[in-house]
């Protein structure tokens, strides 16, 4: 028996890869599925199965995509109806594969289709569970992505029941490997560890202590942020189908200067995935700025529609990795890329725009003379809440685009986030619509924190920190 977790840390999601005997099967696969097809070719063996624990809203599955490439049967549990070809089992069924089995495990309360698969080794015992977004370490799965016709109570409902009669009778050695990890938005507050236990998970996990099923369902839907905009499409995805990545590979094309210049014309979106540092030094007049090394296929589904034709700027080498990491979210109009990346651009003498960067200490200075400064954190409203500068105003990232009418013009213009990632990819749409007076503040929150004086109000304590 072998069992392999594959985490992708920007999407916080974890796939495995299961073997026994030459047989194999994936649960949970990310869309560019070069990962699992290199791993089962190394080790001689087969994918048979593909296992999805749900329908997944935070990024597009790669059940289509495998099951293209390997022939392998697409496994959901109860009450999962799609656009394609499943293999859907029911509750308590088992998966034999070489010499362990697989059992299903129908848990719903995330979604009415969720399953979990409780594996059992080659003799018999009960190992581990993959439990999807049903159960993570430390929280579960939000009941408020797919109530179009449920409610989130009656989800919680459900879900209090699939804890309590098929997950917390489990022993408590029985190993949980979720489907997420900390910073997914598929929970409330998970915790940093991958994987963890039964026994952990019952002596640690809020939604796993003994409880009315009233108060499960009070503490489950507390405190609900709202879900990306992206997710229930996302959703809708994974089960109808989409085009497979070898035919939007084939359409991604390298661009000339002209060839950017016409797109422009047309409304394309300019998305330029280089390093914020890079950025904010030059770039194409217009561009948005999402940084491939952060969270970017996540910001990009939460602030970009998934319909949008995108060309792309990157680093030299990241053209297509770019394109793969937007495709994992549901991005299908990717139309191609500058070849030779900004320089080109930049040596064809081409206009460039730039966003002034500022540090900490000279935000200080500006705020002492300048009564016309204003202060934009983009920070999510407990970040602000947590402490912010006296007199900043909380415009959080995904808002930006729709306060561009109330953001004043004839201000001087500082931004900031919590280390300057946020704050540059808000700069960039601020500068798309027309508003060029504005500073970012280098290292955000972390560096704005540590200068000594800042006017710092903490709204949870009521007083200013001097």
């Amino acid at each position: 028996m072998y069992i392999e977790q594959i985490y992708t840390s920007c999407l916080s999601e974890a796939s495995y890869y299961v073997e026994s005997e030459g047989q194999a099967l994936v649960i949970d696969p990310l869309r560019d599925t070069d990962v699992y097809l290199k791993m089962a070719k190394e080790r001689g063996a087969k994918i048979e199965y593909i296992l999805e624990t749900h329908f997944h809203a935070d990024f597009v599955s790669g059940h289509l995509e495998l099951a293209n490439q390997t022939g392998a049967a697409i496994v959901y549990g109860p009450n999962a109806k799609t656009g394609f070809e499943i293999l859907e089992k029911k509750d308590g069924d088992l998966i034999t594969l070489g010499k362990i089995t697989i059992k299903v495990l129908h848990t719903p309360g995330h979604t009415m289709e969720s399953t979990c698969y409780l594996l059992k080794d080659e003799m018999g015992n009960d190992h581990c569970v993959f439990t999807g977004d049903t159960l993570f370490v430390g929280d579960v799965g939000r009941p408020d992505l797919f109530g179009a016709t449920m409610s989130k109570e009656e989800l919680a409902g459900h879900l209090y029941e699939s804890l309590n009669t098929k997950i917390k009778t489990l022993a408590d050695d029985v190993i949980v490997y979720p489907a997420h990890g900390a910073g997914s938005s598929c929970g409330k507050s998970l915790g940093k560890e991958t994987f963890s236990t039964i026994g952990t998970q019952k002596s640690m996990n809020y939604a796993l202590q003994d409880q009315t099923k009233e108060q499960f369902i009070k503490a489950i839907t507390e405190g609900l942020n709202t879900p990306p905009v992206y997710f229930p499409e996302n959703a809708r995805i994974n089960r109808e189908g989409y085009t497979l990545l070898k035919e939007l590979k084939a359409e991604f094309r390298a661009m000339n200067v002209e060839d950017i210049e016409a797109e422009k014309e047309l409304g394309t979106l300019i998305l330029d995935t280089r390093p914020a540092a890079a950025f904010t030094e030059g770039f194409i007049p217009e561009s948005m700025f999402i940084g491939i090394d952060g969270r970017f296929a996540e910001w990009a589904g939460s602030l970009i529609p998934l319909e949008t034709p995108i060309v792309l700027v990157t680093e030299p080498g990241k053209e297509e990795e770019s394109m793969i990491r937007l495709s994992r979210v549901g991005f299908d109009h990717i139309l191609g890329y500058l070849e030779g990346g900004f320089k080109v651009w930049l040596d064809a003498d081409k206009g460039i725009d730039m966003i002034i960067n500022v540090d900490a200490d000279e935000l200080k200075m500006d705020m002492q003379f300048d009564n016309k400064l204003g202060i934009i954190d983009v920070r999510k409203p407990g970040e602000f809440e947590g402490g912010h500068i006296q007199g900043a105003e909380n415009i959080s990232l995904v808002n930006v685009e729709d306060s561009i009418s109330a953001i004043p013009e004839d201000h001087n213009l500082y931004i900031h986030c919590a280390g300057g990632y946020r704050s540059v990819i808000a700069a960039s749409i601020m500068k798309r619509h027309g508003i060029h007076n504005l500073r970012n503040i280098l290292g955000g929150w972390s560096a704005i924190s540590a200068v000594p004086d800042m006017p710092i109000v903490v709204p949870s304590k009521n007083a200013e920190l001097n």
